[in-house]
């Protein structure tokens, strides 16, 4: 009889984890490798790097290039951030730089071709690809590394500068330059192009068609203490905490409850059950939320109402830190 392996809870937490972001990683490499890499456009941050250096050294696979450079990136992030947060980064980095020199390999081989037709649907779909595979990474709380990691660092130093804009910058400095090494403004253009899809793709995979909405969870924990902690601390969310009576034992009880985005709710679910494995937990999603750490009042529309029905928004209260 054949002995069946079975996986506890947090065990198939982490396996999803590792799957899914192994499943982002290949959507990542194949967008480079077969899209936009081939057709001469360095789609920003280190990627963007590797991609030139390919151009003027053939014998430099794109993927090392990556993982080599990477290196630095990784060892200021650990003085600055600490290994804890870069691990998962790490991971995606190497496997993500594998999988580009690998699906080169097969091209090489000939086993597959890459796309080497219309640029305008190189930089569609390899910012659709891109866009795709990083949303999976930092769904699960990786990065591929390179300018995410410099971006938090320099926000840190500078704290009135977001680390969008930090993104934005290092970005548009690659693209620049890519303009004089491949000595042609299109290919910097389509970059852009590539640029602007990729970040529309991981905007709606992580939040939605509107970036109003959100996720609401209720927690009922005998650890709330230590749970609001974690959320405050690791996930930087407002909680409060709701009185409540058990409807069997009628024992008081305290409720957390907490807004968070879409791309968090992974997050804030491990932590709560790694403190405490007995918590019960309510996920709902939540229409429109509005206040402190989403949108404010002036900046986010009324969501429709279809059918008369009531329409739940999340106000400035519930995303106050208590």
């Amino acid at each position: 009889m054949k002995n069946k392996i079975v996986l506890n809870k947090p065990d198939k937490m982490v396996f999803m984890d590792y799957l899914i972001i192994f499943i982002g990683c290949i959507l990542y490499a194949m967008s480079i490798a077969l899209f936009t890499a081939p057709n001469n456009i360095a789609p920003g941050g280190i990627i963007g790097i590797s991609t030139m250096l390919n151009y003027v050294f053939a014998f430099l696979p794109i993927g090392t290039l990556t993982l080599v450079l990477n290196i630095p990136v990784f060892l200021w992030g650990a003085f600055a951030l600490g290994w804890r947060y870069l691990g998962k980064s790490l991971l995606c980095s190497v496997l993500s730089s594998i999988m580009i020199d690998f699906i080169d390999l097969l091209i090489a081989r000939d086993i597959i071709n890459y796309y080497t037709g219309d640029p305008m649907l190189v930089a569609i779909f390899g910012g659709l690809l891109c866009g795709a595979g990083l949303a999976l990474v930092f769904y699960r709380g990786g990065s591929t590394g390179g300018t995410d990691i410099v971006s938090r660092i320099m926000h840190e130093k500078s704290p009135h500068i977001s680390q969008a804009n930090f993104i934005l910058l290092i970005d548009f400095a690659v693209i620049t330059i890519s303009a004089f090494v491949y000595g042609n403004i299109e290919n910097a253009l389509y970059a852009i192009i590539c640029i602007f899809v990729n970040s529309k793709v991981i905007d709606v995979i992580l939040y939605g068609f509107s970036r109003n909405n959100g996720k609401l969870l209720f927690v009922v924990t005998s650890k709330y203490d230590e749970v609001t902690d974690a959320i405050l601390s690791k996930i930087d969310r407002g909680v409060t905490l709701l009185n409540a009576e058990g409807g069997y034992r009628r024992d008081n009880k305290r409720v957390i409850l907490c807004a968070v985005r879409p791309q968090q709710v992974h997050r804030a679910n491990v932590l709560v059950h790694e403190i405490d494995p007995d918590a019960f937990v309510i996920i709902t999603t939540a229409t429109a939320i509005k206040g402190r750490g989403f949108y404010g009042y002036d900046e986010a529309p009324n969501p429709a109402v279809h059918g008369g029905a009531p329409t739940r928004e999340i106000t400035d209260e519930s995303s106050e830190k208590q």
